[in-house]
C-alpha cells in the first residue's frame, strides 16, 4: 500500500515522502494516528502543489542545517560517567547525555535526531550521528571518561 507521510518516521521516511508499507501497518497504525494518508491520485496532486510552494522554505531549512553542520564539524565532546575499576560504565551513555553536552557547548540540538549505533558501555572514544535534515547528517566524536 502506498502512503504519504505527514511527519518524519525513523527507519521509514521523512515528511511528504511517498513510501510503500504493508497494508496492516498503514491502516492500523500510520493512518489512524495521523502520521500518514493514503497516496490517492488527488492526494499526490495536492502533495506536488504543496512541495512546489514550499521549495523556497525547504531550501532555507537545508541551508540552515548545512551551516549548523559546518559549525559542529570540529566539536569534540567529553562525557563523564560513573565507572567500575575495570572501566565499565554503570548504565550507558545515551542521546540525552550527548544532547546535554552539546547544550553546554552552546548548541541546542534535539535528542531525537541523535543516533548512536552501538551501546556505549565502556570508557573510550565513540561517534554519534546527528540527522539535521534528510540530506544533512554530521558525525560528532565524543569521549567517555571516568568521573
Amino acid at each position: 500500500m502506498k502512503i504519504i507521510l505527514k511527519e518524519d518516521i525513523a527507519n521509514l521516511g521523512y515528511k511528504d515522502d511517498v513510501v510503500e508499507v504493508k497494508s496492516g501497518y498503514g491502516r492500523n497504525y500510520l493512518i489512524p494516528t495521523g502520521k500518514a494518508v493514503i497516496a490517492s491520485p488527488s492526494a499526490l496532486k495536492q502533495l506536488a502543489e504543496d512541495q512546489r510552494q514550499r521549495a523556497h522554505k525547504l531550501a532555507k531549512i537545508k541551508a540552515d542545517a548545512e551551516a549548523l553542520a559546518a559549525s559542529l564539524a570540529d566539536v569534540k565532546l567529553t562525557i563523564g560517567a560513573k565507572t567500575s575499576s575495570t572501566g565499565t560504565i554503570f548504565g550507558s551513555v545515551n542521546a540525552i547525555q550527548i544532547a546535554e553536552a552539546l547544550q553546554k557547548a552552546g548548541f541546542d540540538i534535539d535528542r531525537k535526531i541523535i543516533v548512536i549505533k552501538n551501546p556505549v558501555k565502556e570508557v573510550g572514544e565513540y561517534t554519534a550521528t546527528l540527522n539535521l535534515h534528510k540530506e544533512v547528517a554530521v558525525e560528532i566524536p565524543f569521549e567517555v571518561v571516568s568521573e
